[in-house]
């Protein structure tokens, strides 16, 4: 089992640079910088690389419609480059409230456009001459669309990798089916790991079936809060804010993908009533109507010996690295958190 962690979309990144040398110290395997609507990734991912030599960097992460498929696959190569060879492309669609609201972009066929962005990628990372007619993508440009001036061209440096890894972001069983067909790895949300198959095991199924040999086993990275002791109890209220905001939060009364999932896990009246009460601006009531079993569910909350069960409970169920959020007031903390998670993988 790998660790790895998230950075916070808004801490002094400075700072959390040198907390990131000292979780690598500690044995931390891959760290993940988000994106949604704070500063970029890139400029960070960049920093990150030149502040650490083991660690893998990876974008968790970059929204599939922000950036034309190119750019994409050179933002990956510079990055794989700097890091000499330690990253990892984390795609995801995101959601209209930020592709529309903030980037002002349409918000249309996530699927088909998750494939085509990286059948692309990989067209400029083996430096074949980019060309491609997809139905949402279509490289050169065709001359009916521009000027007619656009020719094929490939990527002048040599990447350090033809193949890049790549990590999609997805919750619904289309998109679910579509990683483990054509991606390295899969970052789910909220991972229940005794409700996975029943949510996702056809979909994954249906995707392996297709998927091609040369990519490996499909890789699964689930993101827990943790915080192991015995009084980490405590902080399971913590942690219901955060359910509340995505379950109730997220989107519009039936377009909320995690309501969705909360549903799927059987949650049905909760995830509704969770829903009901944030979008009417009644947060804090939100986030205690979360149930206790979910949040215990989906995270590595309390003492060593059952943190070490869901970390059994999590490998059985497929995932093979837990991203996890150490709750610690500070960096020594996190550090001790994540050693003793450490321990417990071992």
């Amino acid at each position: 089992m790998h660790i790895g962690t998230m950075l916070n979309y808004s801490g002094g990144f400075t700072e959390t640079v040198a907390e990131v040398a000292e979780l690598e110290k500690a044995g931390l395997d891959i760290i993940f910088v988000p994106e949604a609507y704070s500063f970029d990734a890139v400029s960070q991912l960049g920093f990150l690389a030149a502040k650490t030599s083991t660690i893998k960097i990876a974008s968790g992460i970059f929204q599939i419609y922000t950036r034309t498929p190119s750019l994409t696959a050179m933002t990956a190569a510079g990055l794989d480059y700097v890091s000499d060879g330690r990253f990892v492309l984390g795609l995801g669609a995101s959601g209209p409230q930020v592709v529309e609201g903030f980037h002002g972009v349409k918000y249309d066929a996530p699927i088909a456009r998750t494939r085509e962005v990286i059948e692309i990628c990989r067209q400029v990372w083996r430096r074949e001459k980019v060309q491609y007619q997809g139905k949402h993508y279509q490289i050169p440009l065709p001359a009916d669309k521009g000027t007619g001036l656009g020719k094929p061209l490939k990527l002048i440096n040599h990447p350090v990798r033809e193949r890049i890894p790549v990590v999609i972001a997805a919750l619904g069983p289309k998109n679910v089916e579509l990683t483990a067909e054509i991606a390295e790895g899969w970052q789910p949300i909220f991972y229940f790991p005794e409700k996975a198959a029943d949510v996702w095991g056809e979909s994954l199924a249906a995707g392996k079936a297709k998927r091609d040999p040369s990519l490996g086993e499909l890789e699964v990275f689930a993101s827990p809060t943790l915080a192991i002791g015995e009084d980490a109890d405590k902080y399971l209220p913590w942690v219901k804010p955060h359910l509340a905001l995505y379950i109730g939060g997220m989107g519009a009364k039936g377009k909320n993908f995690y309501n969705s999932l909360a549903q799927r896990y059987g949650y049905e009246a909760e995830a509704e009533k969770i829903q009901d009460l944030y979008l009417a601006g009644k947060k804090e009531e939100a986030a205690a109507a979360v149930p206790d079993e979910l949040a215990r569910s989906v995270n590595l909350i309390g003492p060593e010996s059952y943190v070490k069960e869901r970390v059994a409970a999590f490998a059985e169920a497929g995932v093979t690295t837990l991203n996890v959020a150490p709750l610690a007031e500070n960096t020594a903390g996190r550090v001790a958190q994540l050693t003793a998670l450490r321990q417990l993988t071992a």
